[in-house]
């Protein structure tokens, strides 16, 4: 196969190839140059820099050695001395440094050594007799003097220091001149990284022109001439095996296309047809839901007027007959008052519950602390009754409307109540905290009997009982009102099913709308 009829990736991943194995090289070659050159540099500046200064240290320490040990010649003090045995102490101490600090360069070692046995020798030979002599014969001025011999031996240790010190400065010099030497090497590297880089950049725009992009415009005209309608313009492409593939594939979707023009047609006309049902039925169902809520208000308020005569007549001859009567009779006009009046109950309820979301006033900013405390003061006489006790405290501001949420609470403050657990007073605890759509969560915590997990999504459906209303009494719809309203606010009700200790109920309000800044005039 020859490089002409490679794909497109092929060339590209055989310069990748190229440029990343030269690369590589000089990355190697790099990081060599550069370790060696941290090693030198690390030499000069930390090892023989510090030596050579060792060095100059090294000739005035021992020339305080042979100035200490005259003085105490003249004088006979021992204290003249401490200068001497201090001298002696730093030029072991500078010693030892100077030969940790060439220990990788046995030439310098050695000359480090020559130094001490040449220092060690002033001393032996002459500052430590000098001392000795003054000791046991005292103070002679004349022995205090330089002769020939203290001056040789003394020359000779400078001498040994001065050769030091010459060959710690050749060896820094030399090293040096090997950092700058792979410094320069490190900058033609890269410099030859970056010349690779342009050239592969170049010769990737280059290719890249040739291979995708002449042959990808002219695919883009011929494509835009098959757009403006020329289905029967067959699509030809020159260039790498990928877009001659590519420019079959479009060709035969252009074929494909013009075949299925007639069906596509034909598809949108009876979609569009759909579309015209499905208003239709829209139409049609929103007109019966408001029929039905309509129907639902009208024959609730119309079974008021009987029924109100019905309760009034039945309670009348409650309160006359009572006990003109036999027992049973007083028993059937107790269940008739009785009757009417959960009928009238049951018909409040069904009127509230087709208010809800029909009869608005808009939404607006609702502080749930007062809402919370007018519908707690509507069950003060049972509160009092069973002790029950109300906590809450720093409810948010809701968006919504306060009669309705008012209704929400007062259901939820009923129930709670109503349902208290035998010979324990009622707790409830109502808290909130913000979530992440946007809305509160409100918690409404009770210790009552409690729902079981089975039952949390039946008590929300309308006329739906756990229990006889010979127990519990109620008509059945408190909590789809409060799960209607709560609904209608844009939010969802639940019940906890983790709470064990009676009922937990969670629904979420919205936030108020933050009001716009008005920017300042500059």
């Amino acid at each position: 196969m020859t490089p002409s009829s490679w794909s497109l990736w092929r060339r590209i991943t055989a310069l990748c190839a190229i440029v990343a194995g030269l690369l590589g090289l000089i990355a190697v070659s790099a990081t060599v140059t550069a370790a060696a050159n941290r090693t030198d540099t690390t030499k000069v500046m930390d090892r023989l820099t510090p030596a050579l200064v060792n060095a100059e240290r090294l000739y005035s320490q021992l020339l305080r050695q042979q100035s200490s040990a005259r003085t105490f010649a003249l004088s006979g003090r021992d204290a003249d001395l401490d200068s001497y045995r201090d001298a002696q102490s730093q030029e072991a101490q500078i010693l030892a440094d100077t030969e940790r600090l060439v220990s990788d360069e046995p030439a310098l070692v050695s000359a480090v050594h020559d130094v001490a046995a040449a220092t060690a020798a002033y001393r032996n030979q002459i500052t430590e007799p000098l001392i000795q002599a003054t000791r046991t014969d005292g103070v002679n001025p004349d022995r205090a003097s330089p002769t020939d011999r203290s001056r040789s031996v003394y020359n000779d240790a400078a001498g040994r220091i001065s050769m030091l010190s010459q060959r710690l400065a050749a060896r820094r010099d030399a090293v040096a001149r090997q950092v700058r030497e792979t410094s320069d090497v490190l900058i033609l590297l890269l410099v030859f990284a970056a010349v690779v880089v342009v050239v592969a950049g170049v010769s990737l725009a280059l290719l890249l022109r040739r291979l995708v992009t002449r042959p990808v415009t002219g695919l883009a005209a011929e494509v835009r001439r098959v757009a403006g309608g020329d289905y029967d313009y067959e699509i030809h492409s020159s260039g790498p095996p990928e877009l001659t593939a590519l420019a079959s594939d479009v060709d035969a979707m252009r074929r494909r296309i013009n075949a299925d023009l007639t069906d596509v047609q034909e598809a949108r006309r009876l979609v569009e047809e759909a579309n015209r049902m499905l208003e239709q039925q829209a139409s049609e169902l929103t007109r019966s839901n408001r029929d039905l809520e309509q129907f639902a208000y009208v024959a609730s308020h119309d079974l008021q007027e009987p029924l109100r005569k019905v309760a009034s007549f039945c309670q009348l001859l409650q309160r006359r007959y009572s006990g003109q009567l036999d027992e049973r009779a007083d028993q059937y006009i107790g269940f008739a008052v009785d009757g009417a009046q959960r009928m009238q109950r049951l018909i409040n309820d069904l009127l509230a519950f087709s208010r809800i979301g029909r009869l608005t006033n808009g939404f607006s900013d609702v502080d749930l602390n007062k809402v919370v405390l007018d519908a707690s003061a509507q069950f003060d006489a049972q509160r009092e009754a069973t002790s029950a006790e109300i906590v809450f405290t720093d409810l948010p501001v809701v968006r919504g409307e306060e009669p309705l949420l008012g209704a929400l609470f007062s259901n939820l403050i009923g129930n709670a109540i109503k349902f208290r657990r035998p010979d324990v007073p009622p707790r409830i605890v109502i808290d909130s905290r913000p979530a992440d759509d946007g809305t509160f969560e409100i918690t409404v915590e009770d210790n009552g009997i409690g729902i079981e997990p089975e039952f949390a999504d039946k008590v929300f459906v309308i006329f739906q009982r756990l229990h006889a209303k010979e127990t519990y009494p109620g008509t059945g719809i408190g909590l789809a009102i409060a799960k209607k309203i709560v609904e209608y606010h844009g939010g969802r009700i639940w019940i906890d099913p983790e709470y064990r200790e009676g009922t937990l109920f969670r629904f979420t309000l919205p936030m108020p709308v933050p009001e716009p800044v008005e920017e300042s005039a500059s």
